[in-house]
């Protein structure tokens, strides 16, 4: 007896597309998904995204029947199309210093961690992640023993913010008296090698009539990758946080891999060159303090020398131990001590206070516990399914 399977119902269900969920779009993006759906005519959308927007970005709604100046069969409309659907919450910590920490899964097997630092820039920062791991094996860093997953879409980064204003209780957007003031691309990945959807993130974070996030209280912090930088200023005027750790090649080469593509002479002229620069616009310097390796007063002054004339600050960070580690945090008094050379030269460089080190949410501590697959099987697996 032979029998033959049916798979025509299984390959239809695994090719249907996942809806768009609105969160990730930009005004043009939204007005052009709402044409494409036959939500309204061209002539409306403009009018149409605008409605739109306000519910999911200011007030932060959920579900397209909440979005009460919008006529019932146009809501019915929206949610039959698209989506406004919240990530997974896997995980939720909360560090005796106030410090919260989610590990979100935005899809199978792709979970990223998102801090929110309370006390920090005007009010309370969030530190956002760009990847799914690193490509970079910076070696003092507990997120780059992760290898890439893959790039996030900007839905999956703003929806990084939206989790913890729902924590925080901060729907509608305030105007005043914000628990979360400031965004920094800190997180797990390089932002530099996912500028594209980087870019659409901070332009929906920063919009007027939604969050309304200053851009100059968004900060993409990257480890020198040289040739994206003019792009970054120019497409996004962020404010640029430059992971250094090192004033010379053969240290920073070790601690940095990709110093080996693009060395320190490169890196400071693309600094240099950065869109609106200035006193008011300072680059922020993050130099790890590792002991032994990095903290010596010779350094110090070799630092000076290397930014001198860039309008800069240097946050001075004490090493934060993960699992496996070899590195050791620098004594306070060393860390005083190379902190009053630079202050003595002139550079602010303050002491960044080790915050949520209980829970493995503190800077460099960060690494999703989801499946470590690179993006090359993964995408070979992909192509064989």
């Amino acid at each position: 007896m032979s029998v033959t399977l049916d798979l025509s119902r299984a390959a239809a269900k695994a090719l249907v597309p996942q809806p768009v969920n609105l969160s990730g779009l930009t005004r043009e993006g939204l007005r052009q998904a709402l044409i494409a759906a036959d939500i309204c005519p061209p002539e409306k959308a403009r009018m149409r995204a605008s409605q739109v927007w306000g519910w999911i970005h200011h007030h932060g709604v959920t579900d397209f029947s909440a979005m009460s100046n919008i006529a019932k069969g146009t809501q019915e409309s929206l949610a039959a199309a698209f989506t406004l659907a919240r990530p997974e919450i896997v995980e939720r910590q909360v560090s005796n210093d106030g410090t919260r920490k989610w590990l979100i899964r935005t899809a199978p097997g792709i979970e990223i961690e998102t801090v929110y630092i309370p006390d920090v820039g005007r009010a309370g920062a969030l530190c956002v992640s760009s990847q799914v791991g690193c490509t970079l094996n910076c070696t003092f860093c507990h997120t780059g023993t992760q290898a890439l997953v893959r790039n996030l879409t900007a839905a999956e980064i703003v929806a990084q913010v939206q989790v913890a204003r729902d924590d925080l209780e901060e729907w509608p957007s305030p105007r005043e008296d914000r628990r979360l003031s400031n965004i920094v691309f800190m997180g797990m990945g390089e932002p530099l090698y996912n500028l594209d959807h980087v870019a659409d993130a901070i332009d929906i974070i920063s919009d007027n009539e939604g969050i309304a996030l200053s851009r100059r209280r968004i900060t993409v912090s990257t480890s020198g990758v040289v040739p994206q930088l003019e792009a970054l200023g120019t497409r996004t005027q962020a404010m640029l946080a430059i992971s250094l750790h090192a004033t010379n090649d053969p240290l920073r080469d070790v601690l940095v891999p990709l110093n080996k593509k693009y060395d320190l002479e490169a890196l400071m002229a693309g600094i240099r060159a950065y869109p609106g620069l200035s006193n008011a616009r300072r680059v922020t310097f993050e130099y790890v303090m590792l002991k032994g390796v990095n903290d010596s007063p010779d350094e110090a002054r070799a630092l000076v020398r290397l930014i001198s004339g860039i309008p800069a600050k240097v946050n001075l960070i004490p090493f934060n131990p993960w699992p496996g580690t070899d590195y050791e945090c620098s004594d306070w008094k060393t860390i005083e001590r190379f902190a009053a050379i630079l202050n003595k030269a002139g550079y602010a460089s303050p002491i960044r206070t080790p915050r949520g080190r209980d829970i493995l949410a503190a800077c460099g501590q960060l690494k999703s516990e989801s499946e470590k697959v690179r993006a090359s099987v993964r995408r070979a697996e992909q192509a064989a399914a």
